[in-house]
Formats: structure tokens, C-alpha cells, sequence
């Protein structure tokens, strides 16, 4: 056999340089090098990122809601508690539904599929698709098995007494935190704080397994009112009644234990159902009693004749001459309603003189008749902590002319809230000190407040007071058979644009039994139409239906007959506004 010998390739016979052998291998080791550096830059140095990133796409961090403190009267009773729902959540990144399925959890859940498909395709990691759902229609959303949806345990506010008690309690959002009212005042102690768990999930979204937890949720802390259940309700029925009757814009009646300064009620018309707010307007939401101030008329004559006889310079029986029942200051004219003459002190606030209560005002120094009402708290709101709260209006003394002296003595030219009201008849009702309010349980109520006036001038004047419930003063619809009763009538036309027109506000604010104080209601009722306007005609019958009432239930032992001083159909004193 021969072989063949093949020619040699000039290609395969010439020799490679030896450094290009060099360059490739010195190479291939530094891809490897680069390759293990990195490896050794992410595993040592950026681990936590790595982990992270791990960690993001099977482990999701859950909320867990915390429980809201009830809302309680004084009693114990429920006035706000919290009711368990669901909510539809979702991982955007996992929701990926089909047409069909789409439009099936739209259904479900009464949301437009185009307002859906924008929640499901938001850039987030997390979405709320539809929140505070009743149990029963979640369970169903949970069954339909979709990827990335879920659902979560809330809380949803719910409110027994509807729309009796809607502007003391307020509202929360769907957050769960306090709008409006308590809810919002005492946010604090009602608000628990959440907590949260650490779960995995599948690559098809679902939870799989809880990891750990990482914070336990707080509950709130219930909250127990000073509010009277059964009075509120007293108050709710009467002011309603006589708001129908008066044709009345508005009204609101305050409910203040004297002992204690607590708020055993606290009701405002127009109202509206706090589980309910799709069709709510601001006049329904206001809570009048802290937002609106009116000009208090004649209610205020008390207090200048309170200061008179503090300095000394009047007595109660001094008189004080009435005739011609006018009295002109500058251009301005002050009058009464009819020419009484002669008057005592005590008269001049038995048939509300307009006249008389300015003389006595006119006779004190300007500054002394601000300090006694910068004392009583006009001016200045309550901070009791609800939202919109005003302080009225109460100018310095150094700008007061002296027909706004005058005037300002019977109520006109300064406007306070009716919770400020109330507030500062505490001083008649008491022996003459102010004690602060108190929206929540007093167990042990203050013995002394800040002193406003001396106990023998408080004395007098609510000797006064309980001349104006009887016969010859202007206010004998606000007689309660059984209960001595003592209060002021205000009667005041209403400003607008900056003039007067003929609107009025009538209020009452009063206490009993005068034997011995317990509870100062205070009652406005805002532009009433027709024949009756005055105070003692719309107001003061009011305050005695919820007087009466409040007095009854609390249980508060009788100090009078129980035949009423004057009969019904009595003529009573009218007063000028």
C-alpha cells in the first residue's frame, strides 16, 4: 500500500507569536476575574439590596387594623361603635385579569370596569380596589379565586342613635379617624394604632403563609360622655317640635349640669343621619352650638346688672327712672317696649328695660364692662376641641362709643356662640364662679371654679331671674310645675349686609330648681316666622319642655308646687329689641 503524502499548509505551518497566546489566556482569566469580583461585590456588599429584591417578589407587608374605641353616654349605653368589614385589595403587577373576569368583579362590586382596570393598572405595589364592603360580598369577590386580589378585616363606624346625636359624636372617615365632633376632639383615646404581618405569596398573588408579625395592633380606648342619653333625646324631640311649629331656619338647644359643668346634651336643627352622608349639605353638617354666633339680646341684661351691684354703685332694689320709656344717645334712640317709669333693678330685668339696663351700663367704666365679659368667655372659644369652634365677637373697650356701650348691655353689637351662653349663666347658677365644660364623665366634679362674681351678687341677681318666669316679666311660659325656675329672655334682630332686617333670633337661657341649681339649659331658635318671635314666646316654652323633662329623669327632687304661678293664657311682658 502507498501512502499519500498531503502538502504541508503554509497557514497551518507558520508559527503563532508566542504573545498573542499570552493576550487570550491573560484574558479568558480576567472575564473570570471580573465575573467572581462581581459575584463577590453583590453576595458581600449588596446583599440587603439583593434580599430585597428577593423578598419583594414573594413577601408582602399586610396592615391590621385596629379596633376604635366606643363612644358611650354616661349610662354605658352605645352611642358609636365599630362593626367588622372587608375590603378588596390588590398587587397591581399580579392582577391580571381577563376581559370576563374583569367586568364579573365589577359587578360584584358595583364599580365601573373602566374605574377597576385603572385600579389594576396603577404603577403601585398596593391598591385598595373597593373598601368597607358587608362581609358576605367579599366572601363572594375571594371565591371568584383572581389573581393578585385580596381582601383585608376593617372597621366600618356605625352610630345606633342616627341622627339624635349626630353633631355632639361627629363622624369618621374611611380611615376610620375622627371628622368631625367627638370622633375628631377625642381622636386620641378613640384611635387604636395599626399593626402589620408579613405574609408570602404565591407566583400566582395568592397568600400562601403568614411569615411573622410585626407590630400587634393597639385597640382605641372607649370613650365615656358626659351626655345624657334620655335627656339628648328630650332635647332632640322638643327643639324638633317647635322648630316645625315656628317654621323656624334653625335652632339648638345646650344642656349643662351646674355641679359638674358637664354636657348632658347638646342638639342642633337642621340635623342628619351620620351613617348615611351621600346627600349631606354644610347647613345639616354645622354644629351651630360652637360655629354660629348670634347677637344674645336681651340675656346679657343680667350680667351688666350683676356688675352694677359688684361695684357697689346699684342695690338691688336702687331705681333706676325708666320715663319716657327712650333715651337718646347722640343721633341714636334706645326705647322699651312700653314706658314703665320707676323701676328697681330687679324690675329692669323682670320687663327686660332697654332703657334702664343702659342707664346702668352708662353709669360703669367702659373697661370694667370688658373684663366682666372677657371673664365670662366671650370672645374666645371654649377649645373643647371641636373642629370650626368660634370665639364670637367682643371688641376693646377703648373703641366702644357710648351708644355701643349702651347697647352692647342688652345684648347688641356682640355676638357669642350658645355654648358660650350657657357657659356663662353658670355664674347665676352657681355662687358666682365659672367651672370648665366637659364633654366626657366627670366622676368627681370641681368644688370651686374661676370666681366671676361674689356669691351674695350671684344670689341677687338670680332672685331677678326668677322674677322674669312670674307674673309681670317676660318669660311665664317658662314656668315647670313642681321646680322654681329663674332665666333671661333675648329677643334680637339679625344683621344683614350689614344691616338690621327683620329676622330675629329668640333664645332663653335658665336654670333649676333656683333652690339649689342643677342644670342650665340654654335654648336659640333662629329666624322664626309669624305672629311669635319674641324669646319668651318661642324659646322660653321650649326650655321648659326640656327643663321639665331633664328634671324628671335625672331625678331631681321638686322645690315648688306643682300648680304653676300664672295661668297659660296670661299676657306676657313683651321686650324690645
Amino acid at each position: 500500500m502507498k501512502f499519500v503524502k498531503f502538502a504541508q499548509s503554509p497557514v497551518l505551518s507558520q508559527a503563532l507569536p508566542a504573545w498573542r497566546m499570552r493576550l487570550v489566556m491573560w484574558a479568558i482569566l480576567a472575564a473570570f476575574g471580573a465575573l467572581i469580583g462581581r459575584s463577590l461585590y453583590l453576595q458581600g456588599f449588596q446583599n440587603d439590596f439583593l434580599r430585597q429584591k428577593g423578598e419583594s417578589r414573594y413577601e408582602r407587608t399586610i396592615e391590621i387594623s385596629a379596633t376604635r374605641g366606643r363612644i358611650l353616654d354616661r349610662h354605658g349605653d352605645a352611642l358609636a361603635v365599630s362593626t367588622p368589614v372587608k375590603s378588596i385589595w390588590a398587587i397591581p403587577e399580579d392582577a391580571k385579569l381577563t376581559p370576563h373576569q374583569a367586568r364579573e368583579l365589577a359587578h360584584l362590586l358595583e364599580m365601573d370596569v373602566r374605574d377597576l382596570n385603572a385600579k389594576l393598572n396603577a404603577n403601585r405595589d398596593f391598591v385598595f380596589v373597593k373598601r368597607q364592603l358587608p362581609p358576605d360580598v367579599a366572601e363572594r369577590v375571594v371565591a371568584l379565586g383572581l389573581p393578585g386580589i385580596h381582601e383585608q378585616k376593617e372597621y366600618r363606624r356605625f352610630y345606633p342613635s342616627g341622627d339624635v346625636v349626630a353633631h355632639m359624636l361627629g363622624f369618621t372617615g374611611v380611615e376610620d379617624a375622627g371628622q368631625e365632633g367627638v370622633e375628631l376632639a377625642l381622636e386620641g383615646q378613640l384611635a387604636g394604632k395599626p399593626g402589620s404581618r408579613r405574609v408570602i405569596k404565591d407566583r400566582r398573588g395568592q397568600v400562601v403563609e403568614d411569615v411573622e408579625s410585626i407590630r400587634s395592633p393597639q385597640e382605641g380606648k372607649d370613650v365615656f360622655l358626659a351626655l345624657d342619653g334620655k335627656v339628648q333625646y328630650i332635647a332632640y324631640t322638643h327643639l324638633k317640635q317647635a322648630i316645625a311649629e315656628t317654621r323656624a331656619k334653625a335652632g339648638g338647644v345646650v344642656v349643662l349640669d351646674a355641679k359638674s359643668g358637664e354636657i348632658l346634651a347638646l342638639m342642633n336643627w337642621p340635623t342628619y343621619n351620620p351613617n348615611n352622608r351621600t346627600r349631606l349639605i354644610g347647613a345639616q353638617l354645622r354644629n351651630r352650638a360652637f360655629t354660629d354666633t348670634f347677637e344674645p339680646g336681651s340675656t346679657l341684661k343680667p350680667f351688666t346688672a350683676a356688675l352694677a351691684l359688684e361695684k357697689g354703685s346699684y342695690r338691688f332694689d336702687t331705681l333706676v327712672q325708666t320715663a319716657p320709656g327712650k333715651l337718646s344717645i347722640g343721633p341714636a334712640t334706645i326705647s322699651d317696649a312700653h314706658p314703665h317709669g320707676m323701676l328697681s333693678v330687679a324690675q329692669v330685668i323682670q320687663k327686660s328695660s332697654n332703657v334702664g339696663i343702659s342707664k346702668i351700663a352708662l353709669s360703669l367704666p367702659s373697661e370694667d364692662l370688658w373684663k366682666m365679659y372677657d371673664g365670662l368667655g366671650f370672645g374666645s372659644p371654649l377649645r373643647l376641641g371641636f373642629p370650626g369652634e368660634v370665639g364670637g365677637r367682643l371688641r376693646p373697650a377703648k373703641s366702644w362709643r357710648p351708644i355701643e356701650q349702651a347697647t352692647m348691655s342688652y345684648g347688641h353689637g356682640i355676638s357669642v356662640t350658645l355654648i358660650q351662653l350657657a357657659r356663662a349663666y353658670l355664674a347665676f347658677a352657681r355662687d358666682g364662679d365659672l367651672i370648665p365644660l366637659s364633654l366626657t364623665r366627670v366622676d368627681t366634679p370641681p368644688l370651686n371654679g374661676k370666681t366671676v362674681f361674689s356669691a351674695q351678687t350671684a344670689h341677687e341677681v338670680r332672685t331677678m331671674l326668677e322674677m322674669v318666669v312670674q307674673p309681670g316679666g317676660t318669660a311665664p311660659k317658662a314656668q315647670i310645675p313642681g321646680y322654681r325656675v329663674a332665666g333671661k329672655t333675648g329677643t334680637a334682630h339679625k344683621i344683614d349686609g350689614g344691616a338690621y332686617v327683620e329676622k330675629y333670633v329668640a333664645s332663653f337661657v335658665g336654670f333649676a330648681p333656683v333652690s339649689d341649681p342643677r342644670l342650665v339649659v340654654a335654648v336659640m331658635i333662629d329666624e322664626p316666622a309669624g305672629a311669635k318671635y319674641y324669646g319668651g314666646d318661642v324659646a322660653a316654652l321650649v326650655f321648659a319642655q326640656v327643663m321639665a323633662g331633664a328634671l324628671r329623669t335625672l331625678g331631681v327632687a321638686q322645690d315648688a308646687p306643682l300648680k304653676p304661678m300664672l295661668v297659660a293664657d296670661a299676657p306676657a311682658v313683651k321686650e324690645e329689641m
